[in-house]
């Protein structure tokens, strides 16, 4: 499933493509996603010119201004399999590839879905009054995030600090791979109850979340055998994964066989040794 770092490197990747242009034809191959394509979106969207892109967790925020638009905002999202890259006229369309915005110069911003699983909505108002929206966390890049907020919302908790670190509604956007990386990189065990876990070791954390998920960013996301990125080119971070999809491997830090468990109904691999 596409993290937060590969929604991150797509924005980035089709922004200068995009941003400024002016739709000129809206084709929708494919219209039963996750959430039906609105069946108005070509009259919305044809004329009307595409803003600064914005990212919101997993959520890309595209803005639009003129045509019938009347300045609303395309919420996408790409599920588990969703990818958005830049095709040109002539090009024609692969298999799963189920929505094309077509633009002035020429350029085709492509919606690729196996799963469809993913979606593509229309906002006439406030982006962030949209109920999909309005209840999230901080982004874990952001100020509003740090190992304060984690220790005061914790007190209390069983629930296993991993799933705890998972919650959108604690942070938005650290998914599984992200949330095992950041627990090994703190010297956390994933088991260990929310609420056990002292501020010292929630500084540490979030300081972790961050320096992993910015590394991911840098990098282009990480390697999914699903996601390419919105110039085509896959992200390469998977090379660096300490704990994520290793399990019975040795630890790259003290050598110590990596061992799986499940929580919250999502496999995590952890360092015994180094993670307590």
């Amino acid at each position: 499933m596409p993290e937060l770092p590969e929604v991150e490197t797509t924005r980035r990747g089709i922004a200068p493509h995009v941003e400024g242009r002016e739709i000129g034809e809206v084709i929708v191959r494919q219209s039963r996603l996750r959430v039906p394509v609105p069946s108005d979106l070509a009259e919305r969207l044809v004329g009307a010119r595409i803003g600064t892109l914005a990212r919101r967790a997993k959520y890309l925020l595209v803005p639009l201004s003129g045509g019938d638009s009347a300045g609303g905002t395309l919420l996408w999202h790409l599920g588990m399999s969703g990818s958005l890259r830049i095709a040109r006229l002539g090009e024609l369309p692969k298999k799963h590839d189920h929505l094309d915005l077509v633009f002035d110069d020429g350029a085709i911003l492509r919606y690729h879905d196996p799963r469809r699983f993913g979606f593509v909505d229309w906002l006439a108002g406030s982006v962030e009054q949209d109920p999909r929206l309005a209840r999230l966390g901080p982004e874990p890049l952001s100020e509003a995030f740090d190992g304060g907020r984690l220790f005061a919302l914790s007190r209390g908790r069983r629930v296993a600090v991993k799933p705890f670190l998972m919650d959108n509604a604690v942070v938005v956007g650290v998914g599984n791979i992200y949330a095992s990386e950041a627990l090994f990189l703190a010297g956390i065990d994933p088991r260990r109850a929310a609420g056990r876990v002292s501020r010292e070791r929630y500084d540490r954390l979030a300081a972790a979340a961050r320096e992993v998920l910015a590394a991911a960013i840098a990098q282009g996301g990480t390697t999914l055998r699903d996601f390419v990125g919105g110039t085509g080119e896959p992200g390469y971070f998977k090379q660096r994964l300490n704990v994520y999809g290793r399990n019975g491997q040795p630890c790259r830090r003290c050598g110590a066989e990596l061992r799986l468990v499940t929580l919250g109904q999502r496999a995590s691999v952890y360092c015994p040794h180094c993670q307590t």
